[in-house]
């Protein structure tokens, strides 16, 4: 999840989502075998990620990280505790990341000993009662790749599917769900919606990794400059058919999609740009998400959109930690939008809100999967729901300011401590029922 969507403006009326079919159920139940899960991602909890992209441009200056991510939550060693956390909630599933970095810290230089370690971990979430649904690459690449143009450069389709299918050797067998590629829209999403100062000092600092290797180009799945984002978003789609191959290859009954960053986009008014907007923000992904198994959708907000752009936000509305508006039915749209769109089944694999105040995390999670559920009794399939973040961790250009976990963890003893979030979501999955 990358957190400069909450720079993005927000909006300001009320329209309720489309039922997209007769209701099917009063019952408060979810499916059966419904996925109750948390979310992490491996550079954000990890800690000492140094052989990645990412790792590089946070320690330069200048860049346009507010910080270092350091060691994290230093979920690498302390990973059993993280997976004993899940299973205390009540929870039946773990969304994590396993680290391309680390796997391949050097071209064609494949580490047995982290394959070795995320086995150790689906081991784990195995004898925990937890259904691994690992994500292949969760926006970090290892330094020699972005340092050869990352996905701009045509050799990324190839080394993508390598890597998926040496790690689908090592692991597959124990996977429950696979999603190749975290939200490569991200950078679509932000684009009509960033201030240039932001491009600019992205660009900047790019450039200066570019300097210090001696290299042409350095481009990162979620850090590019303005002019990378056509050559990235081609290599980016490429990446995720063939990635999917690797890994069918191995495992073909294996679930297999990507994650997409979708907000609840809801016309206002006449003449609406939405239908516009919608094409510009998501691409050729609902599209190329029609031949996979499911899509992963990931909602933090609503947008509004008026005839000449997005609308404010409502006077008054609950505001997370950097003032966008806090809006649960957002959830339900954006599923309904989504499977509306592509046809196929929905992971919900990232959905929360970032607030210091764990008060509107709390009243915030019923409220949103009474939305959920409401789209899954009007006939939407929805697979499971699992909420960012298991962890307060390191959101990315902003540091360890945002605060999303379900858990605090304190920076210099990492130890971990439930908020009552946890347990009101513990609660409803305990019961598979509002």
């Amino acid at each position: 999840m990358l957190d400069r969507r909450t720079l993005l403006a927000t909006g300001a009326a009320l329209m309720a989502a489309p039922a997209i079919a007769a209701r099917k159920s009063a019952t408060p139940n979810f499916p059966k075998g419904f996925y109750w899960g948390a979310a992490t991602a491996p550079h954000q909890v990890e800690g000492n990620n140094i052989a990645s992209d990412l790792w590089f441009v946070e320690n330069q200056q200048p860049t346009v990280f507010a910080q270092p991510s350091g060691d994290a939550c230093n979920s690498f060693a302390l990973w059993e505790t993280d997976l004993d956390l899940v299973k205390a909630m009540g929870l039946n599933a773990y969304r994590f990341g396993i680290e391309w970095a680390r796997i391949e810290p050097e071209k064609g230089l494949f580490s047995q000993a982290m394959l070795d370690h995320y086995k150790a971990v689906i081991d784990g979430c195995h004898a925990r009662g937890l259904a691994p649904i690992v994500t292949f690459s969760h926006f970090t690449a290892p330094r020699w790749f972005s340092a050869q143009g990352g996905w701009t450069n045509p050799e990324s389709t190839q080394l993508f599917a390598r890597y998926c299918d040496k790690a689908m050797r090592a692991l597959g067998q124990g996977i429950a769900s696979a999603i190749t590629l975290n939200e490569p829209n991200i950078l679509l999403l932000l684009k009509p919606m960033l201030p240039q100062q932001v491009w600019d000092i992205q660009k900047l600092t790019l450039e200066t990794a570019a300097k210090r290797l001696g290299v042409p180009k350095y481009v990162c799945a979620n850090v590019a400059g303005f002019d990378d984002l056509p050559a990235l978003q081609t290599g980016l789609e490429a990446a995720h058919k063939a990635g999917k191959a690797a890994i069918k290859a191995v495992r073909s009954d294996l679930p297999v999609g990507f994650s997409l960053a979708l907000m609840d986009d809801q016309a206002v008014g006449a003449h609406s740009v939405r239908d516009a907007m919608r094409k510009q923000l998501y691409g050729n992904w609902l599209e190329i998400a029609k031949g996979d198994d499911f899509i992963g959708v990931q909602n933090y907000e609503r947008a509004l959109w008026g005839d000449k752009g997005r609308l404010p936000a409502p006077k008054g509305s609950a505001v997370n930690w950097s003032g966008t508006e806090v809006w649960a039915p957002s959830l339900g749209g954006a599923v309904r939008f989504a499977h509306e769109a592509t046809g196929v089944p929905i992971l919900v694999s990232e959905h929360g809100v970032g607030s210091d105040d764990d008060a509107v995390r709390a009243k915030f999670i019923p409220e949103a999967l009474a939305g959920l559920k409401a789209a899954i009794d009007d006939g939407v399939p929805v697979l499971g729901y699992c909420h960012w973040s298991l962890l307060d961790n390191f959101e990315w250009i902003f540091g360890y300011k945002p605060k999303f976990g379900l858990h605090s963890v304190d920076p210099v003893t990492f130890a971990r401590t439930a908020k009552p979030s946890a347990a009101v979501y513990g609660a409803i999955a305990r019961r598979n029922a509002l």
